[in-house]
């Protein structure tokens, strides 16, 4: 196992009614920003839950947080928080919501054009104080201290991380995502089984540990995930799994003292910004291909997660690192994803755009087996 260094201090209020509970977390003289997406808290009860529990609190609003929130848009809530001097914000909704709340956090206090947080990994060294209300278990940021943003001028999608960015709390309500529609249910359930690949599926290192914990966050979602979709009804046990598991793929304890890698997040950053795809659909794209062309150098960590996930024991080694593969493509088509690219209408010109960028940056994740030159190999595979 590799060195590491772990802290995480999210406190997680876990289950129903536990909305009730986040005037306990927030100071009383506080000055709340309140964030959201699209209006769908005001739909399913969600916010109604959440301005109760802040009765007697100032609290402004700002909604409008897009999927793969827009740096344009959540600039003008750096302004609103500079100009009202809030100091406490609270993220109401999924990932994409969480993730633009802590850019603005970041953003608030920063001198210098805000942009460089993201493109150039500047460092922050104040933020603002913030906490979270999750309404769909999927990316994991309710627990960590990074999101994405995309600057929608120039469909770029950036990743940023900081300390300072830890939720002060996160409320994980299963009840919260009983509207959610199938769409995003499926997403979900895909972007986490994607996070703990990239932090499993690389090189041994003797983690058992942490292998043990990332094979059971993925047989957990194996079984969880078609229950989840079987029934129009929600089934309260099912939701909190599902929950539970998408935020334990990606809170850091996984990949502690492991090699991770993240180029196909990456890759699919790239589809996304330039298509809109759905940010779980371009992972389920990416991945069998990464793992088609990596077959090789991750031959160890493939058979073993043949044999543990998907209880693949008889064959070649080939042909059981290639069925395990398949196994997982077909996991993805079962939960109802087309994972081609031509289910999505990408062809060769956007595979040649996409690599042209990865060429100009000079990298892909975080590991050397991937390298430039292997984005249009892997994405012409997916075709």
């Amino acid at each position: 196992m590799e060195n590491f260094d772990f802290y995480n201090p999210v406190n997680i209020l876990f289950g129903k009614g536990k909305i009730a509970e986040i005037n306990k977390h927030i100071p009383k003289n506080a000055k709340i920003l309140m964030t959201y997406g699209g209006g769908s808290i005001k739909k399913n009860g969600v916010y109604d839950q959440v301005i109760d529990a802040l009765d007697g609190y100032s609290i402004t609003e700002f909604s409008g947080i897009e999927a793969n929130p827009h740096f344009e848009t959540l600039m003008k809530a750096v302004g609103i928080v500079r100009s009202e001097k809030i100091d406490f914000l609270l993220a109401v909704g999924g990932g994409s919501v969480l993730d633009g709340t802590k850019f603005i956090a970041a953003a608030t206090y920063f001198e210098g054009d805000e942009w460089d947080i993201l493109a150039n990994r500047a460092p922050i060294s104040k933020a603002v104080d913030l906490g979270a209300v999750l309404t769909l278990a999927a990316t994991g940021s309710e627990m960590n201290s990074g999101g994405v943003v995309t600057k929608a001028a120039t469909k770029e999608k950036k990743a940023f991380g900081n300390p300072l960015l830890f939720p002060k709390f996160s409320v994980l309500d299963p009840e919260t995502t009983y509207s959610l529609p199938r769409r995003q249910i499926v997403n979900g359930i895909v972007d986490a089984y994607v996070h703990v690949m990239e932090q499993y599926l690389t090189y041994p290192v003797n983690s058992p540990v942490q292998d043990r914990f990332a094979e059971g966050i993925l047989l957990t979602l194996l079984e969880e995930g078609p229950k989840g979709l079987a029934s129009d009804t929600p089934d309260y046990e099912n939701r909190a799994n599902l929950m539970w598991a998408a935020t334990m793929a990606l809170n850091g304890l996984i990949g502690m003292g492991v090699k991770s890698d993240w180029a196909t997040h990456m890759i699919g950053h790239e589809l996304t910004a330039f298509h809109g795809i759905d940010h779980a659909v371009t992972l389920a794209i990416v991945l069998p291909g990464l793992l088609t062309k990596l077959k090789e150098q991750r031959g160890e960590k493939l058979l073993q997660y043949a044999e543990r996930i998907w209880n693949i024991t008889e064959g070649s080694d080939e042909e059981r690192k290639t069925l395990a593969i398949q196994k997982t493509e077909e996991f993805f088509q079962s939960v109802g994803i087309g994972t081609r690219l031509s289910d999505h209408n990408v062809g060769q010109d956007s595979i040649d755009t996409i690599s042209k960028r990865f060429l100009e940056r000079g990298y892909v994740g975080m590991l050397p087996d991937v390298a430039v030159t292997d984005v249009a190999e892997i994405l012409e595979a997916r075709l």
